[in-house]
């Protein structure tokens, strides 16, 4: 049996040739034309000497130039490296070298730093998608780089475009883990994983050929491949490419396109709630939200909803599930819960003594995973996946529980659960409390160390522009409402809370 990921765009060329496939600043590119480019930077890739399982880095932006360059390294029969424009280049030095990866795309938006880190990896192919390569080049390097549009020239005696056969449990796409924990480790993603999670976002937003999708999600993470790219060109749908996320640039995206979906995670949604001229937009076509990454505050959900009128669809996962591995259907849908597993997909919770927990508010245990959504495993990196798997099922270090109805609901991370003087306390319950105050823009609860109890309760919060609102009044607000043993002990407003390129709030930042 042998199967590639990139026949989702393939298919839909020959189906939809001329519905298009990626809108963006500047026009749009059909099926047949974003296939037609994918096909011509495979075979230059293939020219260049890249064989099937080689890697191919790939930094750029929320630009078409992404997907046509995406497909291309599946159809040469290559593996899929996708970076950050944010990463720097010891951190693109690092990814490269672990993976191996001879050949890189970057982007002048990265300024050099995707540059030198492909010259510090010592890749034999480094390409740049905007000015000359030669411009950005490290003073101290001297490696050449070449323009981007090299790899959309027609080769000379051109053949049949390169469509390499795989077997479905190949490794498609690397992704790397964020590293809080250690070294980043390389999640490899297959080609019938990802495939599936296709299918499955697909059979969740209830997506076909009529679909637009905004694609403000980075690209280069699982749930903008996954649940934008492939679930679209899984069915012939439209993507919206947006850059960078601001309100007014999303809001008139899906406006002016008459986008379907949104997928976003829930700072997105509160900058959207919170944008005063949100009613000037015609949002009328919006059917459905999705929201992942970060469990989404029930104020928050709640309070969009009225608004907006359209159901948020809330979603769960890891890049090593990627990324789903629950969520909620149109029509089997409960508030506030992450939904139901992946069709062919086992989710139990174990306590800690490892053995499945019934269902019960009070039978919180760890989310474990079976089936076609975990990854393969963590790339040269056998000791990590073998802990990963432990027991046969991939662990994820987040905690749950399950109701009588088999709905999940997400208590907390399980590294980010608080011990306080022996008492569990779990951040996200407190920061609900905290959402509900009138005056609290965004808020993030961390433990801290206490000599006496091991840990005590911080909550780090923002404030709503022209709202006013004391640490010691925060903190009476949520004692009158919590256990004695969870409310903070201290609260911290700051401006602004850090976060990462998908808009989630950075918890070990705070930490540090």
């Amino acid at each position: 049996m042998s199967f590639n990921l990139s026949v989702v765009l393939r298919e839909s060329a020959r189906q939809f040739p001329d519905r298009p496939a990626v809108i963006f600043d500047g026009g749009r590119l059909s099926y047949q034309e974003l296939n037609e480019q994918s096909d011509r930077i495979a075979e230059n890739l293939v020219r260049l000497g890249v064989e099937p399982g080689d890697v191919v880095g790939l930094q750029l932006a929320n630009v078409p130039e992404f997907p046509a360059a995406m497909y291309a390294i599946l159809k040469a029969g290559a593996v899929l490296l996708p970076m950050s424009l944010l990463n720097k280049a010891p951190e693109v030095e690092f990814f490269l070298t672990d993976a191996r990866a001879r050949v890189v795309i970057t982007s002048t938006e990265s300024g050099s730093e995707g540059i030198r880190g492909g010259e510090l990896a010592g890749a034999e192919h480094i390409f740049v998608l905007g000015a000359a390569g030669e411009e950005l080049a490290h003073e101290q390097l001297d490696r050449p780089t070449r323009r981007f549009t090299d790899l959309l020239a027609e080769p000379e005696g051109s053949a049949e475009a390169p469509y390499v056969q795989r077997d479905p449990g190949d490794t498609a796409v690397l992704l790397y883990t964020s590293g809080t924990t250690g070294r980043p480790k390389g999640v490899e993603l297959t080609h019938f994983q990802l495939y599936m999670n296709a299918r499955a976002h697909v059979e969740a937003f209830e997506m076909d050929e009529n679909s637009v999708t905004i694609a403000v999600m980075p690209l280069f993470h699982a749930l903008g491949m996954s649940g934008i790219l492939n679930a679209n060109f899984a069915v012939g749908g439209a993507v919206v490419l947006v850059k960078r996320f601001k309100a007014d640039s999303v809001l008139e995206a899906i406006a002016t396109n008459g986008a379907t979906v949104l997928h976003g995670v829930p700072t997105m949604y509160h900058t959207l709630l919170e944008y005063p001229q949100a009613k000037d937009y015609d949002l009328s076509t919006l059917r459905t939200c999705g929201s992942a990454g970060a469990p989404i505050a029930a104020e928050l959900m709640d309070s969009f909803e009225r608004e907006f009128g359209v159901t948020i669809l809330e979603m769960y996962g890891l890049t090593e599930s990627g990324p789903l591995a629950t969520y909620n259907r149109p029509k089997d849908r409960k508030p506030y819960s992450i939904g139901k597993p992946l069709w062919g997909v086992d989710l139990e919770l174990w306590g800690e003594d490892n053995r499945p927990l019934p269902p019960g508010r009070d039978n919180v245990g760890e989310i474990v995973l079976r089936g076609h959504c975990t990854m393969r495993g963590y790339l040269n990196n056998p000791q990590a996946t073998e802990e990963a798997f432990a027991g046969g099922w991939l662990h994820t270090g987040d905690l749950a529980y399950c109701d009588e109805d088999g709905f999940y609901f997400i208590v907390d991370r399980k590294k980010e659960m608080i011990i306080r003087g022996g008492y569990n306390v779990y951040p996200r319950e407190v920061e609900e409390v905290l959402y509900a105050h009138p005056a609290v823009n965004e808020v993030a609860v961390i433990g801290v160390p206490d000599e006496r109890l091991g840990e005590e309760v911080k909550a780090v919060v923002s404030l709503k522009k022209g709202q006013s609102a004391s640490e010691e009044e925060l903190i009476s607000y949520v004692k009158s409402r919590v256990a004695a043993y969870k409310y903070p002990r201290m609260v911290e407003i700051i401006n602004d809370l850090p976060k990462g390129p998908t808009g989630k709030i950075l918890k070990t930042e705070l930490k540090q």
